[in-house]
């Protein structure tokens, strides 16, 4: 919990991806964040959240469904949105960000 809260209150973006294994869209946004990552390389940072093993995190976000995709820098939601999000959207929202 301490690395997660260090990381998203740095001052370069966060990317969170908030799925879970049974989840059928959540395998979909996988290799699209492995694209996403390619791409913006260390510019930014993502990271997957499992909410079934992080259930407080997921809580003390209201995670409703997922997958639920949000970006934080020093420590603000910058954006948040729920399914599954094309790889050129989130590079635009990341680059943004930075």
């Amino acid at each position: 919990m301490d690395t997660f809260n260090e990381l998203i209150n740095g001052d370069k973006p966060v990317l969170v991806d908030f799925f879970a294994t049974w989840c059928g869209p959540c395998h979909m946004q996988s290799p699209i964040l492995e694209q996403v990552k390619q791409r913006i390389g260390d510019a930014a940072t993502i990271i997957k959240i499992d909410v079934d093993k992080n259930p407080q995190l997921a809580g003390q976000y209201q995670i409703r469904g997922v997958p639920t995709l949000m970006i934080f820098k020093n420590g603000a939601v910058k954006w948040r949105q729920s399914g599954v999000f094309p790889a050129n959207e989130l590079e635009r929202l990341l680059k943004e960000n930075i």
